[in-house]
């Protein structure tokens, strides 16, 4: 360490403490806040309400949880939301898989066309109405496709995948088509197992987006066993603050019946699954990430 440091001018000491300094000061705005609203929803009603919960939770106390956790609108929500998540990420990355290898093959006559159509629709748009006019039309109001279709493909993210599958070599593409594979077969068994870290990295991206999505059931869908979590999130925190005091079996003294707390709690309660399922995918995660970097 004492070698490295003495390697080091006064000028990449003072460089690297700004670093450092910053890192910090960002690990700290992106911790804090999390912490706060966890030390809040497990603290005792009456701390809160006097604001002495700053950052360590203060008189450990669980009955906000136990009322959130008991009541039954919030685990229906629950389960849409992972319906929608994991039905419409799996769709996602098929279709954008489909999309992206035929735009990526120079052989192909439209790609050109295709291309240019993809990038325009990332600047221009039919609009809101429209889109909602078409949805409704087709039937799906109040239906779980109502949230699935419409966002079923991110031309964004299709054109990162269309860059990774350019990135594989291709005379890999035409050995195999000499061997008598066809496209179907290339792109299944050979091109996107080459690319998994791309994969990886999108499949996060539209997880965390379908997880995060309450625009879509705001729009279309109206029967609250249909909604998911988020836009239930967005009514308790929003709307109806004191719905699950109001409605639930279970009675908490009046010093606990905080509506902030109830607020936390269902924040802490819908960020778990992104926060398990996240460093199960960070190796890919990284990966795909430093695709196309620049290596020395």
């Amino acid at each position: 360490m004492f070698k490295k440091l003495r390697n080091k001018t006064i000028g990449d000491i003072i460089f690297d403490l700004i670093v450092y300094v910053f890192l910090f000061v960002a690990v700290v705005v992106c911790v804090y806040p999390f912490l706060y609203v966890v030390s809040v929803s497990v603290s005792s009603g009456e701390a809160v309400n006097k604001g002495l919960v700053t950052l360590l939770p203060v008189d450990l106390n669980f009955d906000a949880m136990k009322t959130v956790l008991n009541y039954k609108q919030l685990w229906v929500s629950y389960g849409n939301t992972i319906f929608y998540t994991i039905t419409g990420t799996i769709l996602n990355v098929f279709f954008t898989c489909l999309a992206a290898y035929p735009l990526s093959r120079k052989r192909f006559c439209l790609r050109r066309q295709f291309n240019f159509l993809l990038a325009f629709t990332m600047y221009f748009s039919g609009g809101l109405i429209p889109i909602y006019i078409v949805v409704t039309g087709l039937g799906l109001y109040n239906s779980r496709l109502s949230v699935i279709l419409p966002v079923l493909i991110s031309a964004y993210n299709v054109m990162i995948c269309r860059s990774a599958f350019e990135s594989i070599s291709e005379e890999l593409f035409e050995e195999a088509a000499l061997e008598g594979a066809n496209d179907i077969y290339i792109m299944g068994r050979i091109a996107v197992p080459l690319i998994k870290p791309t994969l990886a990295v999108l499949t996060l991206y539209y997880a965390v987006a379908r997880y995060n999505d309450f625009f879509n059931a705001m729009l279309y869908i109206s029967d609250k066993k249909l909604e998911p979590l988020q836009l239930f999130l967005r009514r308790i925190l929003l709307e109806a603050s004191t719905e699950i005091m109001q409605t639930t079996s279970i009675e908490m003294a009046a010093a606990s019946q905080s509506t902030i707390q109830v607020r936390y709690v269902c924040i802490v309660v819908s960020v778990i699954p992104i926060m398990l399922v996240v460093p199960l995918v960070q190796k890919y995660l990284v990966e795909g990430t430093m695709l196309g970097a620049v290596k020395g």
